[in-house]
């Protein structure tokens, strides 16, 4: 279903027809466009919408709608964001997937928009307070941790010798110097991208104008930087370490639920096997895996249930104070990758596309049988084009420790840290041409078991099967392969990726090149 340009609110008449960022505030209930000279300032009281449009190369777009909801946000103006940005999708097709964005914890997709990060500014609409240029405030000492190797997660943390650690790098920004702490264990990328940060402080909040130091994690007080920037703690002392429960960082996978939203009410539907067969084409479904929620909404639905069902997510998640949780909404026919892969069941996708010369022939046989002149209609010139790389590590990457028969999801930080005696499951999921792509492998260290390198390939075997085979599969292992890390998925420039179609069976195959050799823990 779809709604016209017309009946939509008149700041979002024309959206998405033109490459690039758009981006609206919510201000009384209604939609405001931001300047493009502002895109990238977020207050923290505020709720925001982003329309990201890509042109592909037959001419059409593709949409990912987001909305960002600051910290100090009102529910009102949360539900709203929520709600137009169902009104915006339906205008625009239907086909886009969108992403619920809190601050703090904002999809790496979102944040790849934004060079070098997002910095939200106290101030807003609902809130009462009032948006203050930053160059107009008192300047005060803040803490900042960062993490991310492609993108980077900015987040303001407690001024204290207790938020520091060994894995992470902070800033630490004073009204007349900026301190970049990198902790011991963090690697060169994440160090890289936190000093773009440093600048984008120095240029933001200081005019340009202030002295910038580093700081290594381990220095004493005879380094005359390092003692600067311990002496604003009280002095030096050494950082705790982690204990043995904190450094595993393990996440348990939550209990699959499923809600139907009927009549303004969630309602909970019990099932033995998650199948497709549970969705009907005329409702709007929750499905709850914890740290993601999906919101499915049948093709058949009204605006109405689609906006009910996109504000029941948006209350169930401040019920239960589940600010870190992601929220996707997807119509039938266009869910992603992952979306399917939460199914035991799913059925293959018809492929409505025709070829250029079934198109060409159809299109012929129909003027010739009109009695006009077809010759050289038939006849098209071999187009050839270089395969591009379009995997830009903004996707999603999950790892998997296995344990036997079975397997534990790792946590962010752990992803690149590999043991030569574990295998791990890996599954990336990006943003292909006009659809999700993924990708699922296997990674054997050369002192694993058998049993264990059995297990895993049987494992990645039934996501590929979840995935209805629309996944693409690999496997490497230590010392057999030019890859020594899972680290490349956000090192962009490290690894080039080019992919090229197999016409015999129109899969993408992947053919993978390695520029630097990645070391391994």
């Amino acid at each position: 279903m779809s709604i016209s340009m017309k009946n939509l609110d008149p700041a979002f008449r024309g959206a998405g027809q033109k490459d690039g960022l758009e981006i609206w505030r919510i201000e009384n209930f209604k939609p405001v466009p931001v300047p493009t000279s502002s895109h990238g300032k977020f207050y923290m009281g505020d709720s925001y919408i982003i329309l990201k449009t890509t042109a592909l190369k037959n001419g059409s777009f593709r949409h990912d709608i987001h909305y960002w909801l600051g910290k100090d946000t009102s529910q009102d103006e949360a539900g709203t964001a929520a709600i137009l940005t169902v009104e915006l999708d339906a205008a625009l097709g239907g086909r886009a997937v969108q992403y619920r964005e809190s601050q703090g914890n904002e999809t790496e997709k979102l944040l790849s928009y934004f060079r070098p990060c997002i910095m939200p500014q106290p101030g807003g609409v609902a809130s009462g307070f009032n948006h203050v240029e930053v160059n107009e405030q008192e300047h005060v000492t803040r803490l900042y941790v960062c993490r991310g190797k492609h993108v980077v997660h900015v987040k303001e943390v407690p001024f204290a010798r207790s938020s520091l650690n060994h894995d992470d790098i902070f800033i630490l920004d004073t009204k007349s110097k900026i301190f970049q702490f990198n902790g011991s264990n963090s690697c060169i990328q994440e160090r890289g991208k936190a000093l773009e940060v440093v600048q984008y402080i120095k240029d933001t909040f200081h005019e340009g104008k202030c002295e910038v130091a580093a700081v290594e994690d381990g220095k004493l007080m005879a380094d005359a930087e390092a003692g600067e920037f311990w002496a604003l703690f009280g002095g030096f002392a050494p950082l705790p370490r982690k204990t043995a429960s904190e450094e595993t960082g393990e996440e348990t996978e939550a209990a699959v639920k499923l809600l139907c939203f009927n009549q303004g009410q969630l309602e909970p539907i019990g099932f033995e096997s998650l199948t497709h067969d549970l969705l009907e084409t005329n409702k709007c479904y929750l499905l709850d895996c914890g740290a993601q929620m999906y919101v499915w909404m049948g093709r058949t639905t009204s605006l109405q249930q689609r906006k009910g069902a996109s504000e029941a997510a948006e209350k169930l998640l401040t019920g239960d104070s589940r600010t870190k949780s992601h929220v996707m909404k997807m119509i039938e026919g266009y869910e992603t990758v992952t979306f399917k892969s939460k199914f035991n069941e799913w059925p293959p996708t018809p492929d409505l596309k025709l070829s250029s010369e079934d198109g060409r022939g159809k299109v012929a046989a129909l003027l010739k049988s009109q009695g006009l002149d077809v010759k050289g209609l038939m006849k098209s010139a071999p187009v050839t084009e270089e395969p591009e790389s379009y995997i830009d590590c903004t996707g999603h990457l999950q790892v998997w420790r296995v344990n036997g028969n079975a397997k534990t999801l790792l946590a962010s930080s752990e992803q690149s840290k590999f043991y030569t005696g574990d295998c791990y499951i890996f599954q990336y999921t990006y943003t292909g041409e006009d659809k999700e792509e993924c990708l699922i492998g296997t990674w054997f260290g050369n002192k694993s078991v058998e049993e264990e390198r059995v297990a895993a390939i049987s494992l990645a075997s039934k996501m590929v099967q979840a995935a209805k085979f629309q996944a693409t599969m690999l496997a490497f292992m230590k010392g057999k392969n030019q890859f020594s890390s899972l680290s490349y998925f956000r090192v962009s420039k490290c690894l080039r990726v080019v992919l090229a179609l197999d016409t015999r069976n129109s899969l993408l195959k992947m053919v993978w090149m390695m520029i630097v050799t990645l070391k391994l823990d």
